[in-house]
């Protein structure tokens, strides 16, 4: 059973195999990514992000998820050097690069502990899968090419992990690097992770993103993550330990 939505601002698809999905569970599910989306989307006015940003709410009465967030954005900043900031050069906050993968994460664990064990949950792009397809094999993952967005370079086959790619060929040059906010990503076009599930992948792959052509060798030192980057000439470069996904 498989159903897909437009939620924040991108299609959503969840596909669970288990015969005893219902449309309950998808209403669940569904319900949970258009809660993110009011708490967390800086272009809606009544937000809880943006009434934060507009100094309407104090820091004591913050929601426990927002909390979370902040956390969350704080232990990825210091994990990547700095390369990972959600505070722009205005003052504000803008958590976008670690919310999504978030909130697919928590809709996996709300999955399971429905009692769900093979199913795929897809935002826009982001997605992690657990256990095995209809065809009772791992899921298979198509990267696109950045420069022709209807053909597939590498296909991954995965189970249980998550995999997020950031890049500048859909929403154009909307990634920047904290360290130099002037400067624009140019060298490359796309960078995949693979991470242990996609929360990790996604925090990661912005935070690699900002780092330009480097950030594929941060990749490659950090345990229990694997990248696929695509530069502006089309040359990529995996990690070196991705090859075990594409067979």
């Amino acid at each position: 059973m498989k159903e897909t939505r437009i939620l924040m601002g991108m299609p959503i698809k969840i596909e669970i195999v288990e015969k005893s999905a219902t449309e309950d569970i998808f209403g669940k599910a569904f319900s949970y990514f258009q809660y993110v989306d009011d708490k967390f989307s800086v272009y809606k006015n009544n937000s809880e992000i943006t009434r934060i940003n507009e100094g309407k709410i104090k820091t004591e009465d913050w929601s426990d998820d927002m909390r979370e967030i902040f956390i969350l954005s704080e232990k990825t900043k210091r994990e990547t050097g700095g390369y990972f900031d959600i505070q722009k050069a205005d003052g504000k906050y803008d958590p976008s690069g670690l919310v999504k993968g978030w909130a697919i994460w928590k809709v996996s664990k709300l999955l399971k502990e429905n009692g769900f064990k093979n199913f795929y949950v897809d935002a826009g792009g982001d997605i992690q899968v657990s256990g095995k397809n209809g065809e009772d094999k791992k899921w298979s993952i198509g990267i696109r090419d950045p420069f022709h967005l209807d053909k597939i370079v590498k296909v991954v086959y995965l189970d249980n992990v998550g995999i997020a790619t950031s890049g500048i060929y859909e929403r154009g040059n909307h990634i920047y690097n904290p360290k130099n906010r002037a400067e624009k990503i140019l060298d490359i076009v796309s960078l995949s992770v693979i991470g242990p599930n996609v929360y990790e992948a996604d925090r990661f792959a912005t935070a690699s993103f900002a780092m330009g052509n480097q950030g594929i060798f941060f990749l490659d030192r950090l345990k229990g993550f694997e990248g696929y980057m695509i530069d502006k000439n089309g040359i990529g470069t995996m990690t070196s330990g991705f090859e075990k996904y594409t067979i």
